[in-house]
């Protein structure tokens, strides 16, 4: 006992000093650097922060429970934000035709949003990046028939081919049953439209990879192609992955919007971000403002912000462009 719990402590102070010199080497680094001198990034980062905390957080600190139907009062309904004629004060950014706070409604909205982006993307990346591995490693005519699919899928819109991915199941599903599924359908339509970024750099980066010594060695030790793929190759082509999965995260949100604004995204009973701009729409003209401009606002601050992360990422990866 005595041996283990002085093993215990010689390990502890070197793992220590271990995550001392790995994070004064990140904060020493080119990428720390070129994020603190870069003011526009920072604000970037800190409203993409703020956003998703506002997300995560949202059950918790939101002012009201959008979701609580019993919750809901008619009478108030259409409210100005606090600081106009009429405001409340509970209210601070006003109430829509349900009479659910703006504030709230915009702070779930952002959950969903950012859940279906998230989501999206996640499977895109996965199937992206080991259709571009294989396709890339192996070569011959499975490369073919990869980068041609990806090809004819190339010349459709995504938001295209989200619309016909949703009809075809809403088509074969009960209408009840793609009601329940509905954002899952949603998460699914639209990874099927971002994958073939994916697969191509990595396939590019693939072909690059496998003609190096490192590849050839484990080749002539007799390492499985597998493997070789996954703990060889993967590692190294995964710098161009993280900056196209922060810079698709936008175009999914923005996707997921669209779609629900053209009333086939998420239902009304749990709104996004789009599904809050499409009944915003509806009473634009008659004086009810605030019901479209301040969740356009809050997506157009998502959007940018990660698209300014997406592309300082960029920049920082590439050492050409340092």
């Amino acid at each position: 006992m005595a041996t283990r719990s002085s093993e215990l402590e010689t390990l502890s102070p070197s793992l220590g000093a271990r995550v001392r010199d790995d994070l004064r080497r990140f904060l020493d680094g080119d990428v720390c650097h070129s994020f603190l001198h870069s003011p526009i990034t920072i604000v970037a980062a800190i409203v993409t922060l703020l956003m998703f905390l506002a997300a995560l957080l949202a059950p918790w600190i939101a002012p009201h429970n959008t979701y609580d139907v019993a919750s809901l009062n008619l009478m108030d309904a259409f409210r100005p934000p606090a600081w106009d004629d009429g405001g409340d004060p509970s209210f601070f950014l006003g109430t829509d035709d349900q009479g659910r706070d703006m504030l709230s409604a915009i702070m779930f909205g952002l959950r969903i949003s950012l859940l279906v982006g998230f989501a999206s993307v996640l499977i895109a990346a996965v199937v992206g990046t080991i259709l571009g591995l294989i396709s890339g490693y192996v070569g011959g005519a499975l490369d073919s028939a990869i980068m041609r699919i990806a090809d004819i899928q190339l010349t459709f819109p995504a938001i295209l081919i989200a619309l016909m991915i949703d009809g075809i199941v809403g088509s074969v599903l009960n209408p009840a049953i793609h009601r329940e599924f509905k954002i899952y359908i949603l998460i699914l339509a639209i990874a099927a439209s971002l994958w073939v970024n994916f697969a191509r750099t990595v396939r590019g980066s693939t072909m690059v990879e496998r003609n190096k010594e490192y590849v050839l060695a484990a080749k002539v030790i007799g390492v499985h192609p597998v493997l070789i793929m996954l703990r060889h190759v993967l590692p190294n082509v995964l710098g161009p992955v993280l900056v196209i999965a922060t810079l698709s995260l936008a175009i999914a949100v923005l996707t997921e919007a669209t779609l629900s604004f053209l009333g086939v995204g998420v239902p009304v009973t749990r709104p996004s971000l789009g599904t809050l701009i499409r009944i915003g729409n509806d009473f634009l003209f008659s004086g009810e403002w605030w019901m479209t401009i301040f969740p356009g606002v809050a997506l157009v601050l998502l959007v940018l912000a990660v698209n300014l992360l997406g592309d300082w990422l960029r920049d920082a990866l590439n050492p050409r462009l340092r």
